[in-house]
């Protein structure tokens, strides 16, 4: 959005940091599992959540078969963890795309387990917009993901409209703002029905969009049982046409662009993006995760402000975004069985964790899911479990199931988080320098005045040369503020 404009290192940080905090909203209802069809499955966003909508599509390739929608988003991995090249190449394209190392790194990951297999691409299909003035995300950065997508997808499988004059925004055709314009709620009128021509594109030819009263329901669902903090709210929205509660449906995932989550918009775009009703006549469910304000400018995490893995499926946006589409596509109601309570973490080492939690009457063995992803191969019989493969210096967020005697999962239980410690190697490294020095140095950051360390987004004073901090690193980008 235009917000995304001014992102800067400062501002990124110090939002960054926020993400660790926990929610205090209060959760909502379960996400439903509806048994809709896992063979119809795509997905979709605008700006962050145009970078988002490809990472999915390419991370699950094997989830978002249908394909992706992108609206002023940019190719998989643009950012290559680097905020520098987030706003500038990726935005502005200040510098070229390098197009081909992108699709290297697709490539490599693919072999290596990180993502899904790229072959999974070729049936899918792809719908791309960028408008002529807009200037947040400009075209030659859209252009590039035409180009990017030509390595995997067949060209007859993708639309490029790249010819209308809308400024950064979601487009319609019969709401929001001045067509070239930037500004919230980054919702244009401009005549021309961009979900509809995303989900024709995806799915085939539909039947017509329902003008009037909605047939079915808007529920506000818990998104704390997928994941906690790193920049997500507490709960989410899906709708729901009537004919899906009793027919397997398509489902397709709407994602949001920066500031543009329900805290800073309301339900505008939930409601007013025309998605809704091309889903009622059209058997599709339409699932709006959303982000929190924690996250920096209300965005999903494309360039790793949240993560060093935020592009791979072990991303926790990722996996929790993922396991959301699990759940609508799953049988829903499940077992019988309540979820676990008492869920804990303890023993944290560099790569490792030990989850507990209480026993459940009646269950056979239970799963543990990490940010959404269930870690253990085989039902576990007790009530731990060690979780291992882990980063150091690293916060994850663990959920637990119960399951019957036909192995049937129960409830999700409350997610429990916990951190692991840093690498070995002698404690870490200090360093003793003023605030502004350590600024200078790429191991805080300052943030009105004053200063945070990378990381743990510990405040270490005022920001200038006079105040001296001892910053100890126990992991990469991760400093404490202690000594060694």
């Amino acid at each position: 959005m235009a917000a995304m404009r001014w992102m800067n290192w400062k501002g990124l940080a110090a939002a960054a940091a926020m993400t660790m905090a926990a929610q205090v909203a209060t959760a909502a209802v379960p996400l439903p599992g509806l048994g809709a069809n896992p063979a119809e499955v795509s997905v979709s966003g605008l700006s962050a959540g145009g970078f988002m909508a490809v990472q999915l599509h390419v991370a699950y390739s094997a989830t978002f078969k249908r394909g992706a929608g992108v609206v002023a988003g940019g190719p998989f991995y643009c950012a290559e963890g680097s905020v520098v090249n987030a706003t500038g190449r990726c935005m502005t394209h200040s510098t070229s795309i390098p197009v081909s190392t992108l699709v290297s790194t697709t490539n490599s990951w693919a072999a290596s387990g990180a993502i899904d297999p790229v072959s999974n691409l070729t049936a899918s299909k792809v719908y791309l917009f960028s408008g002529t003035s807009d200037n947040t995300v400009k075209q030659a950065v859209m252009d590039d993901l035409k180009t990017y997508y030509q390595s995997f997808v067949p060209a007859a499988n993708t639309v490029y409209k790249n010819n209308i004059g809308s400024g950064h925004a979601m487009v319609t055709d019969d709401y929001g703002g001045a067509c070239s314009t930037t500004a919230a709620p980054y919702i244009n009128n401009c005549g021309f029905d961009l979900a509809g021509e995303i989900l024709q594109q995806l799915y085939g030819p539909l039947n017509p969009r329902n003008n009037s009263t909605l047939s079915g329901s808007f529920t506000e669902f818990n998104q704390s049982e997928f994941i906690t903090g790193h920049g997500v709210a507490a709960t989410g929205w899906i709708y729901v046409p009537q004919a899906c509660t009793t027919t397997s449906c398509r489902v397709h995932l709407v994602l949001h662009g920066c500031k543009q989550n329900y805290t800073d918009v309301s339900d505008q775009y939930v409601k007013k993006t025309g998605y809704n009703r091309w889903a009622d006549t059209n058997n599709i469910v339409l699932i709006y995760p959303q982000t929190s304000t924690a996250a920096t400018n209300s965005c999903w995490d494309w360039w790793g402000y949240d993560s060093a893995n935020y592009a791979k499926k072990s991303g926790p946006q990722m996996a929790a975004l993922k396991a959301m589409v699990d759940r609508v596509t799953g049988s829903g109601g499940g077992s019988s069985l309540p979820a676990p309570t008492g869920v804990g973490t303890s023993g944290a080492t560099s790569s490792s964790m030990v989850i507990g939690w209480n026993g459940v009457a009646g269950a056979s063995g239970y799963n543990v899911y990490r940010g959404g992803s269930k870690v253990n191969a085989t039902p576990v019989a007790g009530t731990s479990y060690t979780d291992s493969g882990l980063t150091a210096s690293t916060t994850y967020s663990w959920t637990v199931t119960a399951l019957n005697a036909s192995n049937v999962e129960g409830a999700m239980s409350t997610a429990a988080t916990g951190a692991t410690t840093a690498g070995s190697g002698g404690g870490g490294t200090c360093y003793t320098a003023s605030n502004y020095a350590h600024t200078l140095a790429g191991r805080a950051y300052a943030l009105w005045g004053f200063t945070y360390a990378y990381g743990s987004a510990q405040a270490m004073g005022l920001w200038n040369i006079y105040v001296n901090t001892t910053l100890k690193q126990t992991g990469p980008g991760y400093y404490v503020i202690g000594s060694c």
